[in-house]
């Protein structure tokens, strides 16, 4: 009986480390910056994430320059840092070659400060001062171009 429960243990150990190693494999060919806490509230920033969102990079980077919205420069560093952590990955091949492109960005809300407003006739309001997290991946469109650097 005992024999049968270690040949499961041990069964159970080798699916976790398997999936454990595929779940690092798609991280090393994961292209992403993520920016939490950052003091904006959701809903603004998604109005600019669905500008960039399955764009190229280079013409990402214009429009978030040339935004008015004070969410776009959060976002230009942001996407700056992807960049950069792809070609921490990718060492000797070009942006400019690889054509990348934003793969996928969303904004998950983060925490709320609550604070208290005052009103009339002795009560108060309570102000919910919302955060966010953007998680932004990037892609390449030719995969080629990557595996012959690799």
């Amino acid at each position: 009986m005992s024999n049968v429960n270690n040949e499961k243990r041990l069964e159970m150990g080798a699916r976790k480390r398997n999936t454990a190693e595929a779940k690092k494999e798609e991280a090393r060919n994961r292209y992403q910056a993520i920016l939490r806490n950052c003091p904006t509230s959701p809903r603004k920033m998604r109005l600019v994430t669905d500008l960039i969102s399955g764009m190229e990079v280079n013409k990402a980077l214009d429009v978030l320059k040339f935004s008015s919205q004070e969410a776009s420069r959060r976002l230009e560093k942001l996407l700056l840092s992807a960049i950069a952590n792809w070609q921490s990955k990718n060492e000797g091949v070009r942006v400019e070659e690889s054509n990348l492109y934003v793969k996928l960005i969303h904004v998950d809300g983060g925490r709320s400060l609550k604070r208290l407003q005052t009103a009339p006739q002795g009560r108060a309001y309570r102000v919910r001062k919302r955060s966010n997290h953007v998680t932004l991946v990037l892609d390449s469109m030719n995969k080629e171009v990557e595996k012959t650097s690799i």
